[in-house]
């Protein structure tokens, strides 16, 4: 499953394997305490929970999405956006949302007021090989999938860096495997997240992040503007399935770079909720 949180329409939409099952008003971060966009997992649920930084209030079937106290709960819905952060859900929706997920799925928080849109695969899921003319098509990589063995409820996401020119691969939060990538036009920061695998192919959902009169139009050829080795690309396609995120950032992820902040995944101890 896939929960869009959109803050420009103020609503949450929950899709499984790509089709819409469920959809809520919310009410996210206020002036000064806006909700930050991006890719988040769902970190730890507390059917019963109280903030331990705004006088002991109840935050009911709370949804943990950072360490730093961003999370889905319960919560007064004015009709505009008015947390301290958190994304807060009506009393009955918020209890059929924590009955239904898991930890680690995924969340997209957008402030694109369009819906996720079908997309072709980034090549660097495609079989597709590009021409012999490219070089990049032959660059060494990184791949050690015995790093986190698999399992049924293993995650895998792909963090790719315009920036670093570079794609993470991240297996239970454990990398597994890196390539040079090239990227070709301008990209915002977004997520392609698979909805289903067939005998037809893949399905994929783009969610862009941010943006104002962009929508999430899929561009013809989408796939094409990333380049990376041919092998990492069926490396990568081995270990994906229904659920996987390729992340998009235009951000470097080394540490120590300058640039705006933004969450891509977090792995930290954990810390009281706030």
């Amino acid at each position: 499953m896939l929960l869009v949180v959109n803050l420009a329409s103020q609503r949450a939409i929950l899709f499984r394997n790509g089709v819409p099952i469920a959809a809520s008003t919310v009410s996210s971060g206020k002036p000064g305490y806006e909700t930050p966009l991006g890719v988040f997992t769902i970190l730890q649920k507390i059917k019963t929970h109280f903030s331990s930084t705004y006088n002991n209030a109840p935050m009911p079937n709370m949804q943990r999405l950072t360490w730093k106290g961003i999370a889905l709960h319960a919560g007064n819905l004015p009709g505009y956006p008015a947390s301290h952060g958190c994304i807060r859900l009506p009393a009955g929706f918020s209890a059929l949302l924590f009955g239904a997920t898991e930890l680690g799925m995924t969340v997209v928080i957008t402030s694109v007021p369009t819906a996720p849109t079908g997309s072709d695969a980034p090549s660097l899921a495609s079989t597709a090989a590009p021409g012999p003319d490219i070089p990049i098509a032959r660059a060494p990589y990184e791949w050690h999938p015995e790093r986190s063995p698999a399992h049924d409820d293993s995650i895998v996401s792909v963090v790719v860096s315009i920036a670093d020119g570079r794609a993470v691969v991240l297996r239970n939060g454990i990398e597994i495997g890196s390539a040079p990538v090239r990227v070709t036009g301008e990209t915002r920061p977004m997520a392609y997240v698979m909805r289903s695998w067939d005998e037809s192919g893949q399905k994929w959902l783009k969610v862009q992040f941010g943006g104002e009169g962009e929508g999430m139009e899929v561009v013809p050829g989408e796939g094409k503007r990333f380049e990376t080795p041919v092998m990492f690309r069926h490396d990568v396609m081995s270990v994906l399935k229904p659920g996987s995120v390729i992340i998009v950032t235009p951000a470097s992820l080394q540490s120590g770079s300058t640039g705006r902040e933004q969450t891509i995944i977090e792995e930290e101890e954990a810390k009281p909720a706030s």
